[in-house]
């Protein structure tokens, strides 16, 4: 029973605690999001008792939102700055959403009051449609003008954000997609990739490749374009040189190490003898045997195969209008191969666990200096994705 109380109370207190919050939040002149939670607890029983204050605070707060936004737009109409339509367009939008909201609850009955809550509701459809169709020749209008206007690409890229928007609440409005791919050229950073070679090694085609395709460098930036094969016909805006400047891979070299082992193992048994040089017997008169040990060696001749290569580079950036290089990162990784197998001579039951494995591994035959140079490439490229990705032009 007391157990049940508890649990009561509990709950009693955290709907209060909700009440509370909701209220704080109509109190604050935050009625959008005193309607979320009422509207929040209400659909999840309207009925129920304790949610009676949530209706309350809904009918207040509905009232109180909508007389504060058509006072708002009233005035941002009477500005008559276009400029002010966007805001327009979107209370019109939310007004007519919180109504969508709160009808599929009615009715919502107060029963202390004896009547239902009431929602002066209003048809907002002419309001937002004749507002759009404003906003929309607006902002066509000014993406068309920023276009006559335009003296940088950030220029461009303002009439994008326009159309893009006005292609978002009215598609197909007039050559809306037109102009928008016209601003997304136009606004683009070009950047020419090139690669350098100062080294007296050969880059392998195949790092080469990957290093320069840019569709595997996840690269997030909408207004950057990299072109690995530059076109005649775009006005690059900046260079990246990406310079190889020393590769240097070490001779093929064996390591041997030579460890001897020594160990005592079983080998069968003898039968215990007394002082006088007679059998032992145990219990049931047998002869007790014992185990016989000898020593065994192992020379365990271990070699390592061992070859490295490290690669230096830079990445660099240039302005082109200014030939001035802006930035510039040094590069650097290496590859290491590794390889070891082992042989014996003597008797390998004396060998350690961890030795005998390597008897079974037999040599490989080393990598390429082109394989060797590419396998360091691979850390190289990660390295340069890192800096491509997060780089910005601007």
């Amino acid at each position: 029973m007391k157990k049940l109380l508890l649990i009561s109370t509990l709950v009693l207190l955290a709907a209060c605690g909700g009440v509370k919050k909701t209220q704080e939040a109509l109190n604050s002149g935050n009625y959008v999001s005193a309607m979320n939670k009422a509207i929040k607890n209400l659909a999840e029983n309207k009925t129920k008792k304790g949610n009676q204050a949530y209706i309350l605070l809904l009918e207040d707060a509905f009232a109180k939102n909508s007389q504060r936004e058509q006072e708002q737009i009233t005035f941002l109409q009477k500005d008559g700055n276009p400029a002010n339509l966007e805001a327009i367009y979107n209370k019109y939008l939310q007004l007519k959403q919180i109504q969508k909201r709160i009808r599929p609850l009615l009715p919502l009955n107060l029963r202390d009051e004896g009547r239902n809550a009431s929602f002066n509701f209003s048809n907002y459809d002419s309001s937002i449609l004749n507002t759009k169709n404003e906003l929309s020749e607006y902002l066509y209008n000014n993406a068309s003008n920023l276009f006559t206007t335009a003296r940088e690409k950030e220029d461009y890229r303002a009439a994008y954000k326009d159309l893009k928007y006005l292609q978002d609440i009215n598609p197909g409005y007039k050559e809306t997609v037109v102009k928008m791919d016209e601003a997304y050229r136009k606004g683009l950073e070009y950047v020419r990739v090139d690669i350098g070679n100062d080294t007296e090694q050969i880059i392998p085609e195949r790092l080469e490749d990957e290093l320069l395709d840019f569709n595997t460098f996840g690269i997030d930036d909408f207004w950057t374009e990299y072109h690995a094969n530059p076109l005649s016909n775009v006005k690059y805006d900046y260079a990246m040189n990406l310079n190889f400047r020393e590769i240097n891979i070490s001779p093929e070299r064996v390591n041997e190490k030579q460890i001897v082992k020594e160990r005592q193992i079983k080998d069968g048994y003898e039968f215990l003898l007394d002082e006088n040089g007679n059998a032992v017997k145990d219990s049931l008169g047998n002869q007790i045997k014992v185990d016989k040990f000898r020593t065994v060696r192992c020379n365990f001749y271990q070699f390592t195969q061992f070859k490295a290569a490290q690669i230096g580079a830079k990445v660099s950036f240039t302005d082109l209008s200014s030939g001035q290089e802006i930035n510039s990162y040094p590069l650097s990784s290496e590859f290491v191969f590794e390889h070891v197998y082992a042989n014996y001579k003597g008797d390998k039951r004396a060998l350690d666990n961890d030795l005998a494995p390597l008897l079974d591994i037999r040599a490989v035959p080393f990598p390429s200096n082109e394989q060797m140079v590419y396998d360091a490439g691979e850390d190289l490229k990660q390295r340069l994705k890192t800096i491509i990705r997060q780089y910005q032009f601007n």
